[in-house]
């Protein structure tokens, strides 16, 4: 691994002036480095930081990729990541015009790195000078502490998506803010949500209730408002007031909860296990705004490497093997999903839509196709519109605000189904749905989701993990190992209550006993289970 030529350099530094030209905003500095596929293999485990901290899962992912590589080669052509400054790592055997096609990608990356508001919480300190200061912590305590390092490290990565992602979001936001919670958003953010436990509905006709009495009356109408709320919920005073004295309540991870409440982990022996834990609770943190916008990092990447580079002179006599790459990079599968493919057309459809004023009620409220097609104030808001996505959105709220059906129809996307050609014993692919509502729940559906849970304890000092379950069960595989480590985390036993999919088979009228029908017919029903993990014994409890 080395340096760029001071040759490649200067291409790069020549597209940033391109790219600061368009609008993209990122800071002057940043590395890049020339490696082999075989440095990409060793990096990726380590999530391309060099200095993470050593673990024996990593050395597995590369002697796994060494022995994939072999089978089937392949040839990243780069790979940036979101530290100060930013480091980007390019194959040794690109040539200068792929180079420059790759720039473009790598800085709509850095843009959107140090953009994206989901990414706030990396811009003040450089995450490979705390990886290093971590990795060379660890290395000191395992030859204190021995293999229990590893131990307490498996331990953490088994939860480390349990890490309250948003609720850190929601504290460096108050904090810079410096104050606490109005009423309005106590009452919104934590009393209906948190003490009164309402749902959605509830929730929604609250937010309209307060709009329409502010509206109505902008200078009284909010304290009409809390009149109605003092009478429906008499504890709401009280509960302000006392959220005022002891300030902002911070909603509590399982690794934090462990960490402040675990008796095992407090005492004055294992205080050591804390300081890992934490090395690996901020890790993820680290990352999880990365696997959050993964479409629509990677769209924006690709949206300006190629508006970009079809801008450049430089791709003049290359514009064969260009179209060969791009549409490799971001053609659109028939089955599957490319975050690459589909974040960039998102982009350049809603670009085209505010030109053409589409983003607004008087469009969204015309049922006539035709009117609907012609439709066309000339606003030139495109550019303006994305880049406001770049800074706001997350594939969450990208996906699920913007896919509807002329977008689908557009680029003439469905949902696939699979089914088995008995005659042929293959399986085929078929055209499901053409509907934008079920492929937005598709592509919803394969974004990172980790379970919400509540967390309390018994009066046995046992801790309660409770799943609210969403529509996706745990995966049952990993239940044992994952509750052992958390019993000895905890220093106690563990329980967990989630929800499981039960089949029943239904019995035939007039089918003998003993008898086997070749379809036998089952009924389903979603069943709350307990798991209780007690000196390392599992088991399992129907609770309904």
């Amino acid at each position: 691994m080395q340096l760029i030529s001071q040759h490649a350099k200067g291409i790069m530094e020549g597209c940033k002036e391109r790219a600061r030209d368009m609008g993209l905003r990122f800071q002057d500095e940043s590395l890049e480095y020339v490696v082999t596929n075989r440095d990409m293999l060793e990096l990726s485990p380590k999530n391309m930081i060099p200095t993470m901290y050593d673990y024996w899962v990593q050395d597995v992912e590369v002697l796994k990729g060494k022995g994939r590589y072999e089978l089937y080669p392949s040839n990243p052509y780069e790979t940036v990541i979101n530290t100060r400054p930013p480091i980007s790592f390019y194959n040794d055997n690109n040539p200068d015009w792929l180079n420059v096609m790759i720039f473009y990608h790598v800085i709509g990356h850095i843009d959107f790195f140090q953009n994206n508001l989901f990414f706030r919480h990396t811009w003040d300190y450089d995450f490979t000078g705390r990886a290093l200061s971590d990795k060379r912590l660890i290395a000191r305590l395992r030859s204190e502490k021995g293999r229990w390092v590893d131990y307490v490290i498996e331990f953490a990565r088994s939860i480390d998506n349990l890490v309250g992602y948003f609720e850190h979001l929601g504290d460096l936001t108050r904090l810079e803010s410096g104050k606490t919670l109005s009423k309005v958003d106590y009452y919104f953010d934590l009393f209906l949500q948190d003490v009164e436990k309402e749902p959605v509905s509830t929730y929604v006709n609250e937010l309209n209730r307060y709009n329409k009495s502010v509206r109505k009356d902008p200078e009284h109408g909010e304290k009409h408002f809390f009149e109605e709320v003092r009478q429906r919920y008499a504890e709401f005073e009280s509960c302000y007031e006392t959220f005022k004295k002891e300030g902002v309540v911070k909603k509590l991870d399982l690794l934090r909860f462990l960490m402040e409440h675990s008796e095992f982990l407090n005492r004055d022996e294992n205080r050591w296990m804390l300081t890992v834990i934490e090395v690996v609770r901020s890790t993820s943190l680290y990352f999880q705004p990365q696997i959050r916008t993964k479409i629509c990092n990677e769209g924006w990447a690709s949206y300006w490497h190629e508006k970009l580079f079809l801008q450049d002179d430089r791709i003049l006599g290359h514009e064969v093997d260009f179209s060969r790459i791009n549409a490799y990079v971001t053609s659109m599968p028939r089955v599957g999903l490319n975050p690459y493919a589909l974040g960039m057309r998102l982009f350049h459809y809603l670009e085209e839509a505010a030109d053409k004023g589409r983003i607004s009620m008087d469009y969204k409220m015309m049922a006539d196709a035709r009117s609907r097609a012609d439709f066309d104030r000339s606003d030139n808001k495109g550019l303006d519109f994305i880049f406001s996505l770049r800074e706001n959105f997350c594939d969450q709220m990208f996906i699920n605000t913007f896919i509807d059906q002329d977008f689908v129809d557009r680029y003439k996307l469905f949902v696939a189904g699979k089914r088995l050609n008995r005659e042929r014993m293959t399986y085929q692919y078929y055209v499901k749905s053409r509907s934008a509502e079920q492929y937005r729940a598709m592509v919803l559906g394969s974004l990172y989701h980790p379970p919400s849970v509540e967390i309390g304890t018994t009066k046995e000092n046992g801790l309660v993990i409770r799943h609210r379950f969403e529509g996706k069960p745990l995966v049952r595989d990993y239940i044992k190992n994952t509750m052992m480590g958390i019993e000895f985390l905890w220093g106690g036993p563990v329980w967990l209550e989630t929800s499981e999919l039960i089949r029943k088979k239904i019995k035939q009228p007039g089918v003998p006993a003993g008898f086997h029908l070749e379809k036998p017919k089952y009924t389903s029903s979603w069943k709350r289970f307990r798991y209780i993990m007690k000196k390392r014994k599992l088991s399992r409890v129907l609770l309904d």
